[in-house]
Order: C-alpha cells, then structure tokens, then sequence
C-alpha cells in the first residue's frame, strides 16, 4: 500500500479535497497537502488518508471527531473527518492544519541547545497538561509530532484518546513507547495513561539534545539511563519521567515545576530507584521513519508555498554541546533572545564575535577583512562627532515573494537582516539575525539584502566601514523594509 500513496497525487477525496503532493506514509496511513474552504478564501491543509479497518474505523472517528472540538494554541487543530474511498478502496480522512515543519526534520542536521530546548518544552508541557486535564492521553510524543504552524509551536492531535483505552498494537511498540505498553511487561497497564506521555516526552527529550535515543529496557527490571551529557534541569527531569513503572513518575506538573527551578510536588517513590548518570554513555541510532505531516519549505513551496510557521531554534554557541555544566537557569544573551517564538531552523554559520572593551568605536574583526593592525588603530581613534557622517542606503532591493506565499501568511513575518558594508558601500557580508516565522521568507530576504547598495558613513574625511540591521516584515499585502545603521 505505501508504494500506491505517491501515486494518488492529483486524486480528489470526495469531490473537494485534492490531494495535491504526497508527504509521507505508510503501510498504515499517508498525509497529502491539500486545500480547504474557508469563508470566501481556499487555503492549505494537510489531509490524512487510512485504510478502513472494519471495527476499529468508528473508534477511530470518534476520537478525530472529539479531538475537532479541542481548542488549544498548541495542538494542531483537526477540521474535519470522515469515511471516502479512491481507486475504490475504502479510506478513513482527517483533515487538519498544516506545519512548516517538525523537529525531528531539525534533529536530522543539530541537536538542539539547553536554551532551545527550554524554549520548546514549555508549549508541549502547556498542550499535555490540558489533554491530561480532559482525561486525553497523546499517545505519540516524539520529535516528528513536535511542529511549528503559523506563529505558534504545536502537538499533533489526529491520534489523541482517552486514558484507559487499551494499546492499539502492543506487539509492534515504538521506540517511544513506554515499557507498560509492551504486551506482558506489566500485564496490569496495557492501557494509556498520562504517564505513558511522561514517558515518551522523557525520551524525545534525551532525542533532542543528544541526536540519539538511550538504551530503554523493556524487561520492567530497571530504568534506561540518562545520558551523563545531559545538563540540568533536564538530566533530573529525564531521570523522573524515565522510570519503569508508571506510578513512580513524574507529572507534567512536576517536569514544568522543575523546569522553572521550583520545587516539584512530592510525588510516589519508584519501585526501582532513579539512576544516576554513569560514565558510560549509551545510544542508539535514529528511528529509520519519522512519519507526520509537516514537510520541508524547499519542496512545499516549489508547489503552493503550504506553509507560514513558526522559527525553531536558531543560534548555536560554540561551547554549548550538552556536555558538562550544571546551570539551573542559563541567562541567555539579549542577541541570542528571539523575536517572536523560537523554533524550527538552521543554526547561522556564523558566530558574532564582538570583543569587549573601552575602545570609543568597537569594531568586530570577524565581520571585516581587515587586518588586526588596522582594526586596532581604527578602533584607538577617537572621532569626534561633528566629524561623522551617517551612511545612507541608496539602492534597495525588495524579496520575490511567491503570490501563493503571500496568501499563506497570517498576520505579519518579520526577518531580521545583519549585513557588513564596505567603504565603498557594497555588502560583503550578510547573515540572519531573527529567521522570522519561515524559512522561506527568510531565504527570500537574505537573498535580497545581498544586492543592497549603500552610501557608506565619513568620519575624518574618509569612509568607514559599516553595519546595518535591515529589518523586513512580510504580509499578506506587500513587503516593508526598515534599514538601521548599527555600526558605526
């Protein structure tokens, strides 16, 4: 069957879902791009297709139908569902919103850092405890459901249930799965339950800081060990969602008291204690398929520009490798705090390196190819202000935004330009300093920011090298850009 899904592009589900490009699946199910109605505008949405399975189809159903009435900022939202057919083979369809992108698609190039990960755990925490609050259980936290849509970092929702409902295949778990669910390990919790959710946070957890997942026992002897890279908080949350029996671990609650250095609520002591980190470091290799809906802009938008979403972790520190250091609350640089909401995208290539001193004018040797010589007898001299002349921009290129992209956005997405200018006023360098909400539009902006032309700022007669922020804001309507003279 998952040779057949690639070959339904083009199909239309019931006379008004097409099924525009085939994302991803399965023997079990696919995901298709999409378009649905909304009031007098068409927009994009991600359509999933599962064969019909006889009984356990109204079960099915019935959770999409409860998790449509679900409204949380940090959960997908489920629009639709029902029964169709194409090529006459009976189908089950959920149609939901679509993602930009998903965090194991980011765990394919980096681990994320400790800062990062704060940033992340927050929203998942907030959508768990108000499914755990409904008497819903995920079922499926893993990195490949960790999505950014539109501004806002989300959960995915089409497999929701409620806690008590019995495992759907025990005998085929996923490596996020936790031990009770095996069939036989602890015969009495072959149920779901909100601990099982703690469980699978704890090893997506481990995931997303170290690129691989720990050595989970399925015997019920012993907890996996968390890996000794792990800095805290998150090496004693890892160690409390990681316990082998369910009613030895932590709640939501507990994890997010933890993760704002408060003390966590006394909870029941495990049956096995909790392990210290050992020396040795245990991994495994990444899961093979990483199934979701949510797909790379270079290829969404080649076809309808699908998706506005949310950034995902952006700056890297060359110190920072989840290795060692015990800081409760990391104090992030201002230059490092993101605009809006920091997800899903690529680490710069480049680190600022600006060196700290009483020098009058600061200039940053990795932005200039300039000798050290000359850096430091510009940076000694003092320029008096009336000697100094501003740099004007003389030459603006605007992005070439896609019609379709430009329909997609909701709202406003801001990018955030750094770009190095000669003393001839050309730009030699250029660098994100906010992605913004996509990549695309990113990408775009970068792009354009590079043709740029600029009269470069005098001091003592001559003209001085320079930095400016080139601040873009991309809306439905049109393209604005703000230029700022950072430096001099």
């Amino acid at each position: 069957m998952s040779e057949t899904w690639k070959l339904w592009e083009g199909q239309v589900v019931l006379g008004e879902f097409p099924l525009l490009q085939y994302v991803g699946g399965s023997e079990c199910g696919a995901v298709f791009l999409t378009e649905r109605r909304e009031g007098e505008q068409t927009v994009r949405a991600a359509i999933k297709l599962v064969p019909a399975a006889g009984e356990r189809d109204e079960p099915r159903l019935s959770r999409w139908r409860e998790a449509a009435g679900l409204s949380h900022p940090h959960l997908i939202r489920i629009f639709e569902s029902g029964r169709s057919e194409v090529d006459n083979i009976p189908l089950l369809y959920v149609v939901m919103e679509c993602a930009e992108e998903n965090l194991a698609q980011v765990l394919s190039d980096r681990a994320l850092e400790p800062a990062e990960v704060r940033i992340m755990l927050e929203p998942v925490l907030d959508a768990l405890a108000y499914l755990h609050a409904k008497g819903l259980v995920h079922g499926h936290i893993k990195p490949a459901n960790i999505m950014a849509s539109g501004e806002e970092l989300k959960v995915s929702s089409d497999e929701l249930c409620r806690a008590g409902e019995s495992v759907e295949d025990p005998d085929r778990p996923s490596a996020y799965d936790p031990p009770e669910y095996a069939r036989g390990v602890i015969p009495a919790a072959e149920t779901v339950s909100p601990a099982g959710d703690v469980w699978s946070l704890g090893m997506a957890l481990i995931e997303t800081l170290t690129r691989s997942l720990p050595d989970a026992r399925r015997s019920g002897q012993g907890d996996p060990l968390p890996s000794p890279a792990l800095q805290e908080p998150f090496l004693s949350i890892v160690g409390h969602c990681l316990v082998s029996h369910p009613e030895g671990r932590w709640t939501v609650a507990d994890i997010l008291a933890r993760l704002q250095n408060r003390t966590p609520l006394p909870v029941p002591q495990p049956r096995t204690p909790v392990r210290s980190a050992q020396p040795e470091k245990r991994q495994s290799p990444l899961p093979a398929k990483r199934p979701g809906y949510a797909i790379p802009l270079a290829v969404g938008f080649v076809l309808a520009a699908i998706f506005v979403g949310t950034k995902l972790f952006h700056h890297s520190s060359s110190a920072a490798q989840y290795s060692g250091g015990v800081v409760e609350q990391p104090a992030a640089p201002a230059a490092q705090k993101p605009e809006e909401h920091p997800i899903l995208a690529p680490r710069p290539n480049k680190i600022e390196n600006r060196k700290d001193s009483t020098r009058s004018a600061a200039i940053p040797t990795s932005l200039h190819d300039e000798t050290a010589s000359e850096v430091e007898a510009v940076a000694k001299t003092p320029l008096p202000r009336a000697s100094s002349v501003r740099g004007e921009v003389v030459q603006q290129v605007m992005p070439e935004v896609l019609r379709s992209a430009a329909e997609s956005i909701r709202g406003t997405v801001r990018v955030n330009i750094k770009v190095d200018v000669d003393r001839s006023g050309n730009v030699e360098d250029a660098e994100l300093a906010s992605p913004g909400a996509s990549r695309y539009f990113a990408r775009q902006a970068l792009q354009a920011a590079r043709s740029w032309r600029f009269m470069p700022p005098k001091a003592a007669g001559g003209s001085v090298l320079s930095t400016w922020n080139l601040r873009f804001e991309f809306t439905r309507t049109g393209t604005t850009v703000v230029p700022e003279q950072d430096i001099p």
